[in-house]
């Protein structure tokens, strides 16, 4: 099976698409990355999803019609992928779109358990003349569960280990760990949101800057810490809850970062970058401490960072100062693969699972009842006969 998997992040770098070669189903395929890209989105497109997970000034209009500019996108990249990669549209059997998340809201509440991904999958149907596999999120939370982090299953498959606990940890606009213990079963993996990862940054970069991220860390690494709100940041209810846990820009958005710049707008631009970076830094470590370290010791660790986040270089480096001596700390790029195209990929797989009909969620991530199949699936318009003609 020859997949597209379609990944656009809470951080909003761009539409990732990664182009598969997948073999089998199930804990013993075999997956291997043919090509991907970004697909940068335009100024004005970013603009409109922000506004549209804005609480206070997003409409009904604006995320209908936005539902169907960004299933063009979508569709765009796809047809620029295969361009890239040299392959006919032809050739692709499925693509496996996240969507674009606009509002996300776990809840114990089974009426407002929610969530909101669009990107509308019948557009790329349509127009690759391909299935597409969409809307992978509400199923686990129709079975009690938080929809996320939905790639635990994909990791455990390609990264389990029998010598080493592995902690993949994805820096994108949110940030989330899966825990592989060594010689684990699927059962024995957990997962869960650590807090933000780049979309403070990226917010406080675009508001102060006019840049859309700290690249390499180079600002944050011109910065000191400001202590009054590197304590604020620290007392952040989030990193207190028990995993099962996950969150979003309905938490940590615009309106979040627009009140830390109204609050400390006397300091300088450099050092609230550097605070905000060491946020993330401190969330991540902190989560280890406090759920991840406990359950598998500190001997045997190997952690894999993967997302924009990895490329962070000043984020890194707190994220190593702060954690105990003698934990390795690699990129998904060092370890073999891309730093960017890990979670795209990651939904090709869960799109194949999908299509062979088997379980692809991972409760001991997400907290569901049970295990479920994930996403819906818009069969190929163009291959099925008309009563009508």
């Amino acid at each position: 099976m020859r997949g597209i998997g379609l990944m656009s992040g809470t951080s909003l770098d761009g539409i990732d698409a990664a182009l598969v070669e997948i073999n089998g189903s199930g804990l013993t395929s075999n997956v291997t990355l043919l090509d991907m890209v970004t697909v940068p989105l335009d100024a004005a497109l970013k603009d409109q999803i922000k506004l549209a997970c804005d609480p206070v000034k997003s409409n009904v209009p604006l995320i209908c019609q936005l539902n169907v500019r960004l299933g063009h996108a979508f569709l765009a990249a796809c047809r620029r992928l295969c361009e890239e990669a040299n392959v006919s549209v032809d050739s692709i059997d499925f693509v496996a779109s996240h969507g674009q998340t606009i509002w996300h809201a776990p809840s114990d509440d089974p009426l407002t358990n929610s969530t909101l991904q669009i990107g509308e999958p019948s557009i790329i149907a349509y127009g690759l003349k391909t299935t597409v596999i969409a809307d992978f999120r509400v199923m686990d939370m129709a079975a009690g569960g938080q929809g996320a982090p939905l790639v635990p299953f994909t990791e455990y498959l390609l990264y389990q280990s029998q010598h080493k606990h592995r902690l993949l940890q994805n820096i994108g606009g949110i940030g989330n760990v899966t825990v592989l213990p060594k010689a684990g079963d699927f059962k024995d993996l957990f997962a869960f949101d650590t807090g933000p990862g780049n979309m403070i940054i990226d917010e406080m970069m675009t508001s102060l800057f006019d840049q859309p991220y700290d690249a390499y860390g180079r600002t944050a690494e011109r910065g000191k810490i400001i202590p009054k709100l590197q304590q604020e940041l620290r007392n952040h209810p989030f990193l207190t809850f028990s995993p099962p846990k996950s969150t979003g820009r309905e938490v940590y958005g615009k309106q979040f970062t627009q009140r830390l710049l109204a609050d400390y707008a006397n300091e300088k631009a450099e050092d609230l970058i550097a605070t905000v970076t060491d946020f993330t830094a401190y969330s991540i470590t902190d989560s280890y401490r406090k759920f991840v370290f406990p359950a598998i010791g500190l001997s045997d660790i190997e952690i894999i960072l993967s997302g924009g986040g990895a490329h962070n270089q000043s984020l890194i480096r707190m994220i190593k100062d702060y954690l105990p001596q003698g934990l390795t700390v690699q990129t998904q790029s060092e370890v073999g693969g891309s730093n960017d195209a890990k979670e795209a990929i990651a939904f090709a797989i869960l799109g194949n699972e999908t299509l062979h009909g088997h379980m692809n969620n991972a409760p001991a991530a997400t907290g569901a009842s049970q295990g479920v199949i994930l996403g819906k699936i818009i069969p190929n318009p163009w291959e099925h006969k008309s009563y009508y003609i």
